[in-house]
């Protein structure tokens, strides 16, 4: 082999370890690029999707505040329209009450509600007042021994109201306070309302 090949064979192993090598190098560093790639992308996916549920949770929050706003309010209109509704209910009753102090029925009525008082105070001194709406009834109530019947200065929506002085006893059986006790217990069922069933 003369020198020139020599040389020649010399400058070819070099030039194919240098490719080689500049290869080898090339991977290296493009492996370690698609690392340091792979890492970054690993890494913005990462806070997107932190991102993404701090804003869902945000969202979720408004969502909720603006829910119960609303809420709020339905309620205070369903609580405004019952008002409404048993304003209206207790006016029919009231009107329907005083239909029925003009029948017969409720002279009967009285006349119970009387001999119930007068049982209560069992020969006690007793006082009995009735509506004054009532007066023209008194000649048809029964006027017992040792009871008082008077005609109350105050209006009541009739019924009666009686004072057993000595065992210091208010009876109240006037209408007025039944339609309060009524009014401050009524509840209207929301099953009811919104055409449900006991069973639902």
């Amino acid at each position: 082999m003369t020198t020139e090949e020599k040389l020649q064979h010399f400058l070819e192993f070099c030039m194919e370890d240098a490719r080689s090598r500049s290869a080898k190098m090339l991977d290296e560093y493009t492996a370690a690029l698609e690392q340091t790639f792979a890492e970054h992308q690993d890494s913005a996916n990462r806070r997107a999707e932190q991102q993404v549920a701090l804003e869902k949770k945000r969202i979720e929050r408004e969502i909720n505040k603006k829910l119960s706003l609303e809420q709020i309010n339905i309620k205070r209109e369903f609580g405004k329209k019952q008002d409404e509704l048993k304003e209206k209910l207790f006016k029919e009753l009231t009107e329907k009450l005083l239909e029925y102090m003009k029948t017969p029925e409720y002279t009967l009525l009285l006349n119970s509600q009387i001999q119930n008082a007068l049982k209560l105070a069992d020969k006690e001194f007793i006082t009995i007042y009735i509506d004054p709406a009532d007066e023209g009834k008194l000649s048809g109530l029964s006027l017992p021994q040792g009871a008082d019947i008077q005609v109350s200065e105050y209006s009541f929506l009739g019924g009666i109201r009686a004072v057993i002085p000595s065992r210091h006893i208010l009876i109240d059986n006037s209408f007025q306070t039944k339609l309060s006790e009524a009014k401050r217990d009524f509840r209207f069922d929301v099953k009811d309302i919104m055409g449900g069933t006991a069973n639902d």
